[in-house]
Parts: C-alpha cells; structure tokens; sequence
C-alpha cells in the first residue's frame, strides 16, 4: 500500500484550513455584519457627543467671557422716566479697587445728581471705614456737587455701620439718618503692625537691614522702635486725624454737641448719636425717599462690579497690604 495514500496533499490542507476559517453559513455572514455595523454606529454617536460637548464648553466660556466684560462695555445706569429718589450705595471696607471705593461711589453720585428725574439723593451707607484718602475724594466730591446741583439734597442714611470713614463721607451729606440700632461715630484714626524683635532673638536669626537715609526703615518689625520715629509717624496720624475732625464740623456745624467724647474714637448706638447732634434723625432710606424728598420709587444708580473686575481689584490690595507690611506698618485706617 501506498504510504503517502493517508497523507493529505497541500491542495487539501489548504481547502481544509481554508474551511476552518470561513463561516459555515450566510447567517455567520449577517451576524459579523451586523457587529461591525454596530460598531461604526457607536463611534459615529461618541463622535457627536463628543463634538456637542466641545460645542457646549465653548458657548459656556463666551457667555462667562461677555459676563465677565459686561461692566466694560456699558456704566449700567439707570435712566428712569419719572420722578425718584436716586439710591447709591457705600458698602463694605473703603479702599481702592473695592465695592466701596471713591471712584465707583463717586460715579454713582454724579450720576444721581445728573439724572433729570431724580428729586433727591440718598446715600445708603453700611461700612466701618477704611481709607482716609478715599473717604475724603468722595466728601469733597458730595460737597462739590451740592453746589453744583443746589436744588437737589443728599441724604446719607446709615443702616448697619456708619463709622470712622464711613461717617467722614457721610458728613458732607445735608441730613444724616440712622436705625436706632446703628453704630455711628468712632472719628479716629489708627495704624497697627506687630513687632518680633524677641522672636528673632530666640531663634537666633539675625536682622541685616542697609539703607540710603537714617529714616528709610522706619518702624521695622523685627527692629527695636526708635522712640523719635515713632513720635514723628505719630504725628503723621494726628494730621490725618485733625483733617477728619475739621470735615465733621464743617459737615455738621453747630448740630454737633460739645462734647470731647464725639473725637475720640468712640463709637456709639444711633440713638446715642442723635442725642450728640452726629445725625438728624431714626429712618430707614425708604422712609427718607418718602417723607424727605417725597418720591417713594426708589431708583439705583450705583455702578455694578463685574466678577472679573472684583477679582482683580481683591489680588491688588491684597499685594498693597503685603506691602506696607513689608514696610513694617499696617495700613492708615479711619477709625
């Protein structure tokens, strides 16, 4: 018998591998087809979800983009057609480049003094103060614009807190109001540091300060306090003070009560503060929009602040503050 009879030739091997490989009927075919189709189908749709989402990030960040530049684009005042009483606010620390400084407020002002249908101007404050260079901008600017507007009175309403610079501002107003719960006054002025010359010692670090004038590093913290330095930054504060003191009286006038107490410092109850002549009565601003100036629709004119522009004006204090830190003394405050 021939051997190589039981031996498959290569054509049949192929055939039978060839076998092997290929489906056994039409509906092996279907199905494959079916799975690749399947497949293509499920990318296509990760492929639009994916775009949709892009498409859907990209429309978030221009609506942020145009809210974040709202405020550049438009002042956002108000222009009411009827008779009002015009509202601009003072809220929070009075400092450059916050919600309260002299160039927002002061916008507000001059924009209530303009508007032809505002009857009166109040002036809603709720702070405790804060930079005596700003609180005087904007009460030189409230007495500016009486005189240019002498038809029109400003009254400055305090709600919560109407003290140190705020209360500066405040006294340029023709009338004064306060709730009977409202802390009014404390006409002063302080700066604050910290020293840690027995800190350094105990650690045994040594301080090595090289300057260009006997006074450049005035009040260091980590130096002991030269007693002529610190009487002469002490009367750097009387100054200030005393220009605090004249702005009230001259805001106020005789309605002041002699009493040394008003310039000390001290702060007191708005009831309190009536009975010292620091203001001219108890009212909330509606009731002054009201009975005052008699025009109840009350109409804001203080400027918005867009987040982007509060951000940015929050990091520059911040870095104004590290500053004067670095320069061994906290910041000049009303107070």
């Amino acid at each position: 018998m021939d051997q190589n009879q039981n031996i498959p030739n290569r054509n049949d091997r192929d055939r039978s591998r060839g076998n092997f490989n290929r489906p056994k009927s039409n509906k092996e075919w279907k199905l494959i087809e079916r799975m690749v189709m399947s497949a293509q189908d499920e990318q296509r749709k990760s492929r639009r979800w994916g775009i949709f989402f892009k498409l859907l990030t990209l429309g978030y960040l221009v609506v942020a983009l145009l809210v974040f530049t709202a405020g550049k684009w438009s002042d956002g005042m108000p222009n009411s057609g009827k008779d009002h009483t015009a509202l601009v606010d003072l809220n929070g620390i009075i400092m450059a480049d916050s919600e309260a400084s002299a160039d927002r407020v002061v916008k507000g002002l001059r924009a209530a003094f303009k508007a032809e249908h505002a009857k009166g101007v109040v002036l809603r404050v709720n702070s405790p103060g804060g930079s005596p260079v700003q609180s005087g901008m904007v009460y030189r600017e409230i007495r500016r614009l009486k005189q240019e507007h002498a038809d029109k009175k400003i009254y400055a309403v305090i709600t919560d807190a109407g003290a140190s610079g705020a209360y500066y501002i405040a006294a340029a107003a023709d009338e004064i109001y306060a709730d009977p719960a409202s802390l009014v006054g404390s006409i002063g002025v302080v700066s604050d540091g910290f020293g840690f010359v027995g800190a350094i010692e105990k650690l045994g670090v040594e301080r090595r300060v090289i300057t260009s004038g006997d006074n450049k590093a005035m009040l260091d913290p980590f130096q002991p306090v030269d007693e002529q330095q610190k009487a002469y930054f002490s009367s750097i504060l009387g100054d200030v003070h005393q220009q605090f003191i004249d702005a009230v009286k001259e805001g106020r006038g005789d309605r002041l009560k002699d009493d040394p107490t008003i310039f000390s410092g001290l702060f007191w109850s708005g009831r309190q503060a009536l009975e010292l002549g620091l203001i001219d009565g108890l009212a909330s601003p509606g009731q002054v929009a009201r009975e005052m100036i008699g025009q109840e629709e009350i109409v804001d004119y203080t400027p918005q602040v867009n987040p982007f522009d509060a951000f940015v004006g929050k990091l520059g204090v911040t870095m104004a503050d590290r500053f004067m830190a670095m320069l061994g003394m906290g910041n000049i405050r009303l107070q």
